[in-house]
């Protein structure tokens, strides 16, 4: 399994790039959780954030689309 380059679109990672682990398809997964720190060091746990894949931009990557915050453990 490799990894895919994705930009996260809208909630608090607007804008960020990153690459996740890609399906067998070369594709990002349907569904992806931003989490928060855990909380071991100087920045507490928060809340989680679902990102949803959206589609390929023409650059090869794609994007994730914002969905909801979930709060600290809901998601889990």
């Amino acid at each position: 399994m490799g990894e895919v380059t994705v930009r996260f679109v809208g909630g608090p990672a607007d804008g960020l790039v990153r690459d996740v682990p890609a399906g067998s398809d070369g594709a990002p997964p349907r569904r992806w959780i931003m989490r928060h720190p855990d909380g071991t060091g100087p920045v507490q746990a928060g809340p989680d954030h679902l990102y949803e894949r959206d589609r390929p931009d023409d650059a090869g990557g794609w994007s994730m689309r914002f969905v909801r915050t979930d709060p600290l453990g809901v998601s889990e």
